[in-house]
């Protein structure tokens, strides 16, 4: 019988996944990677158009499995996507149809 992917990587595949099934959460990601430079929750909620306290609940979501990362300035707070994290979801998705990841390595 083939090996089971190590729980651990199904786990956190698994928090990867959970955090983008929702198409916000996925805009978001979308347009923090594609402006590629830090921004306000204000500048977010601008793009998205939902109010300030839903915006900040899926960015909390997306901080905690890190596509996102939080930049203190001042009292506010930036985010902007975590390349590096973001960088390994394709691989992610491509270990769990059986595929080989296409660049296998620990930094996720």
């Amino acid at each position: 019988m083939d090996e089971l992917l190590e729980r651990a990587t199904a786990q956190r595949y698994a928090s990867w996944f959970r955090a983008l099934a929702d198409p916000t959460r996925v805009q978001i990601v979308e347009y923090l990677a594609r402006h590629a430079r830090p921004m306000s929750v204000g500048e977010i909620v601008a793009a998205v158009g939902l109010a300030q306290s839903t915006v900040s609940q899926h960015l909390k979501i997306l901080t905690e499995v890190r596509f996102v990362l939080v930049d203190p300035v001042g009292t506010a707070r930036h985010y902007r996507i975590n390349d590096a994290c973001v960088g390994c979801f394709p691989s992610a998705a491509d270990v769990v149809m059986g595929r080989p990841a296409p660049h296998p390595n620990g930094a996720c």
